[in-house]
């Protein structure tokens, strides 16, 4: 409580300890979903939807246009891509957020017997100590535990060399390769065909993994350099896709009114059109400096 409002905080299944916001007050009930995943994915639950009565509901519409691919699959074919490149000598750099997406990687590989050697550095040898701490936000705690415990920590610059030289997997930040040891990776594999970069974050236009990801070359230290190794993206978003979204506003009850915001593109007003045709819900996308009485 804070004086009459109550505010609650609802599992948002986006990263490790994010939340959705119930705010009472007023007989009144308003709910706003951050960044938000209403699917299971290997290491979060999906997003807690059991509202109960809405009177305003915030959402974002950050893929109302866009669909993701089915996760069980998607693993299943990252991890048949990794093991072919490791097992024909290669090794593979997935650059990947520290908090969330790498966890989930790791975790990944490990529930699918990966046997090779998996190396994780950067910020996200922080996160993962972090989190040791905090398992009861993550879906299965013994597993993320398990490999945890199970690979190899980069403490320096030999063990980044190192890590270069053998088969296997390498996970660092950053995921887009705007900073972090990713880049230092990318110099030494991406001069051989045999090595792999595999992209599982969303890129942004003007960012490195962007241009890679486009083009099959980067700017690192300030130059542009042609990649060898192979380049691919695995969509581990870590939104809602398109249909999770139109579920998520069917399954409201009550008569709230929707709040679409956090959308590129025209996202936040195409999915406003969609839910008053297709729900008969209100709906609007507002606009920065709009304000509304719930």
């Amino acid at each position: 409580m804070v004086g009459d409002v109550q505010l609650q905080l609802l599992d948002a299944g986006h990263l490790p300890g994010s939340a959705q916001a119930l705010i009472e007050a007023d007989g009144k009930r308003l709910l706003y979903t951050s960044d938000y995943n209403s699917i299971n994915t290997r290491l979060l639950n999906a997003a807690d939807r059991d509202y109960g009565p809405i009177d305003a509901f915030v959402i974002e519409s950050t893929y109302a246009n866009e669909e993701h691919p089915e996760r069980v699959a998607l693993e299943r074919e990252f991890v048949e891509k990794v093991l072919d490149v490791v097992e024909n000598g290669g090794t593979v750099l997935v650059p990947a957020f520290s908090v969330g997406r790498s966890q989930e990687i790791a975790c990944v590989l490990a529930a699918h017997h990966f046997e090779h050697s998996i190396t994780v550095d950067g910020m996200t040898r922080e996160t993962n100590r972090i989190l040791t701490n905090y398992t009861m936000f993550l879906r299965e705690p013994r597993l993320f535990l398990d490999t945890v415990h199970s690979v190899n920590v980069v403490e320096g610059w030999r063990d980044r060399r190192l890590a270069t030289g053998k088969p296997g997997v390498i996970i660092s930040p950053a995921g887009m390769l705007k900073g972090g040891p990713a880049p230092f990776y990318v110099q030494k594999l991406g001069k051989k065909h045999r090595n792999a970069v595999f992209l599982v974050s969303y890129q942004i236009p003007g960012t490195p993994g962007r241009e890679l990801l486009e083009k099959g070359r980067c700017v690192i230290d300030g130059k542009m350099r042609k990649i060898k190794a192979q380049v691919e993206r695995f969509d581990f978003s870590s939104h809602s896709g398109a249909s999770q979204l139109r579920e998520t506003v069917q399954k409201l009850e009550g008569s709230p009114k929707v709040y679409v915001i956090h959308g590129a593109e025209g996202n936040c007003e195409r999915f406003a059109r969609w839910i008053k045709e297709q729900t008969g819900f209100e709906a609007v996308a507002p606009r920065s400096g709009d304000i509304f009485t719930v």
